[in-house]
C-alpha cells in the first residue's frame, strides 16, 4: 500500500524517517518490500532542507502526484504556519482526505490539516508545546495536550518527532496484528510500543523543570516516597511554604497541580511495574501508594487512556 509523508521546507527529519522507518521494516519482516510503500510529497520541486540541515530528494508534489494514497501524513516544521495559509494545499488536502483510508500528522503537522477544516468536531495530538496554540486557533478541535497520539475514525495525529513512529506503529497493528507491531518496535530498539493515551512525559522527566531548588527537592521526594503521605498539607509543610502558596507555585513551576503530579509519578511507576512484573492489581495499588485498589484502576485508566488489563495484555514483557 501506498504511504505518502507530506512534508515541507525545515521539517523535522524525524516527523518523515520516523514513520518511514516503521513502514519499511514492517514491510521486512512481512517479506514484501511493496507491503507499504512510502513516498515523500512536497508542495515543489527540487531537495527539501530539513530543519538540521540534512537535505531530502522528493518523489512527488502535489500538483504532480498521481495515483491513489492509502495513508497520508503531514510532517512538522516551523514553517507550518506559511503552509497553513496555502489555499491551493488545503484544497488537495481535502481532495485525497475524501479518498484515503485514513490521514493524519505528526507534530506540528496537525496546524495545516487544522487549516483545511478536517480537525473540525475530532480529537487530536499535537507537541505538547504547541497544544495550546492549536486549541486556540482551532476551537472547533478537541486537543489532548499530553498524549503521545490520538486516533478519531479515520484521523490520526501524534506528538513530536519520536512520537510520530508510535502512530505508524498503532497503524502497523491495525493493519497485520500486535505481533507484528512488537516485533517492529523490538527490531529498532525502541523502548515500548507505547498506548495513545500515554502522557508525552514520565514523572522524572517533569520534575526536572523545575526552576526552584525547593519545588525540585519536592518532586524528588515524591518520586522517591510514593508510600507516603503525599498530600498537599504534607508537601508544603516540607517546602517550609503555606498550602496555598505551595500549590500556586508548585502549578507555576511544573504546570501541573501538586496531586496531578503525585498521581502522574505513582501511575508511572505502577506502569513500569505491571510492564515487568505479574503483581496483581492490589499489591501494585499498595506498591506506589493507593489505599483503594479501585482508585488505582481508575487513576491508571485517566492517565494512561487503557485498563491495567488491557495494558499488561498489549505491553506486558
Amino acid at each position: 500500500m501506498r504511504v505518502a509523508i507530506l512534508a515541507f521546507p525545515r521539517f523535522q527529519l524525524l516527523d518523515v524517517a520516523g514513520p518511514a522507518d516503521v513502514f519499511a521494516e514492517a514491510s521486512q519482516q512481512l517479506g514484501d518490500r511493496r507491503a507499504y510503500h512510502v513516498q515523500v510529497i512536497a508542495t515543489g520541486e527540487g531537495m527539501l532542507k530539513s530543519s538540521g540541515g540534512l537535505r531530502l530528494g522528493v518523489d512527488s508534489t502535489v500538483a504532480t502526484h498521481r495515483g491513489a494514497i492509502d495513508t497520508l501524513l503531514v510532517a512538522g516544521s516551523p514553517r507550518v504556519e506559511d503552509m497553513a495559509a496555502d489555499t491551493q494545499l488545503q484544497d488537495w488536502l481535502r481532495r485525497q482526505a475524501r479518498t484515503v483510508r485514513r490521514y493524519g500528522s505528526v507534530c506540528s503537522g496537525a496546524f495545516v490539516l487544522a487549516a483545511t477544516g478536517l480537525l473540525d468536531g475530532k480529537r487530536v495530538a499535537t507537541h505538547w508545546k504547541l497544544a495550546g496554540r492549536l486549541a486556540s486557533d482551532y476551537p472547533l478541535a478537541t486537543v489532548e495536550s499530553d498524549a503521545i497520539y490520538v486516533r478519531d475514525g479515520q484521523l490520526f495525529t501524534s506528538a513530536g518527532v519520536t512520537a510520530g513512529m508510535d502512530l505508524a506503529l498503532a497503524m502497523v497493528e491495525e493493519d497485520h496484528g500486535r505481533d507484528l507491531a512488537l516485533s517492529v518496535a523490538r527490531q529498532l530498539v525502541m523502548f515500548l510500543k507505547r498506548p495513545g493515551g500515554q502522557s508525552q512525559f514520565s514523572a522524572h522527566l517533569a520534575a526536572q523543570t523545575s526552576e526552584r531548588s525547593s519545588m525540585r527537592e519536592v518532586q524528588d521526594h515524591v518520586l522517591a516516597n510514593l508510600k507516603d503521605d503525599l498530600s498537599v498539607p504534607a508537601l508544603a509543610l516540607r517546602a517550609g511554604m503555606s498550602e496555598r502558596n505551595f500549590a500556586r507555585i508548585f502549578r507555576d513551576e511544573t504546570g501541573t497541580t501538586p496531586a496531578e503530579f503525585v498521581e502522574n509519578a505513582r501511575i508511572d511507576a505502577a506502569r513500569r511495574m505491571a510492564e515487568e512484573s505479574d503483581l496483581p492489581a492490589k499489591r501494585l495499588a499498595d506498591a506506589v501508594g493507593y489505599a483503594n485498589v479501585d482508585g488505582f484502576r481508575r487513576a491508571f485508566g485517566r492517565r494512561l487512556g487503557v485498563s491495567l488489563v488491557e495494558y499488561r495484555r498489549r505491553f506486558a514483557s
